[in-house]
């Protein structure tokens, strides 16, 4: 009779609410959260190696990385990954303590892939974490070389635009940074720049050699987000007005 009682309640909330999930259960799930917040954070068009797709996973806190399958995100099938994360859930009438568990997911990076798809519940590889090494560090444009070394023309005179070029290569740059050059109504404008990643704001230097003016300047950042039109050899000839 004793035991009944005691099982009393549980039955209870049993029949009024359907099956009570377990701690387990439920840390499962917190576990499986996690991994559905990597999918959201890695979504996106734009083509990734397997190395940044790897190294932003790994960068998530909670999360470890085990393996990474694809080169791609755009070839074939895009990228798989297979991350370990961790949930926790407590019930006091039910588990005396906190019930953490640590389970493996799959992930699934490509052009095909949906917003918050539904990670994939596997195995653990034996192991440990893959490591990643950070990005290249980009080159830092030259900015006082640059305006040291640009001709300064006098009032009245004629820009040279085969004497820029040539100072641009004396500048002997980084292979990774670009140069444009372009003249018109007079003037030379120069472009240096660095590729960006098509969603942060680029690098880039811009200079304009005119008659009785040299300048050099880096644009304004909404400027140099992609589609603004900041980086662009047009706008240092003809600069854009500043962002209110």
């Amino acid at each position: 009779m004793r035991r009944l009682l005691l099982l009393a309640p549980l039955l209870l909330l049993t029949a009024g609410c359907g099956v009570v999930q377990s701690s387990e259960d439920e840390a499962t799930d917190a576990a499986r959260q996690v991994a559905t917040k990597v999918g959201e954070r890695l979504y996106g068009q734009r083509p990734r190696t397997a190395a940044e797709v790897g190294r932003s996973a790994s960068g998530i806190d909670g999360v470890e990385v085990l393996r990474v399958t694809g080169a791609s995100t755009h070839d074939g099938d895009g990228i798989d990954l297979i991350v370990r994360t961790s949930g926790s859930a407590y019930h006091g009438w039910l588990d005396v303590n906190e019930v953490t568990v640590r389970r493996c997911f799959a992930v699934r990076v490509s052009t095909e892939s949906e917003w918050r798809e539904d990670p994939r519940d596997v195995g653990c590889p034996d192991g440990p974490p893959l490591t990643f090494a950070p990005p290249p560090e980009p080159p830092q444009l030259p900015y006082d070389e640059l305006r040291a070394n640009l001709p300064r023309v006098p009032e009245g005179g004629r820009v040279d635009e085969a004497e820029v070029r040539r100072t641009l290569a004396a500048l002997d740059l980084h292979p990774a940074i670009r140069t444009e050059v372009k003249a018109a109504g007079g003037r030379v404008g120069v472009l240096l720049s660095v590729k960006g990643n098509g969603f942060d704001a680029q690098d880039c230097l811009l200079a304009r050699v005119s008659p009785g003016a040299t300048t050099v300047w880096v644009p304004p950042r909404i400027q140099r987000m992609p589609g603004e039109g900041g980086c662009t050899v047009g706008n240092a000839l003809e600069p854009l007005p500043p962002p209110h």
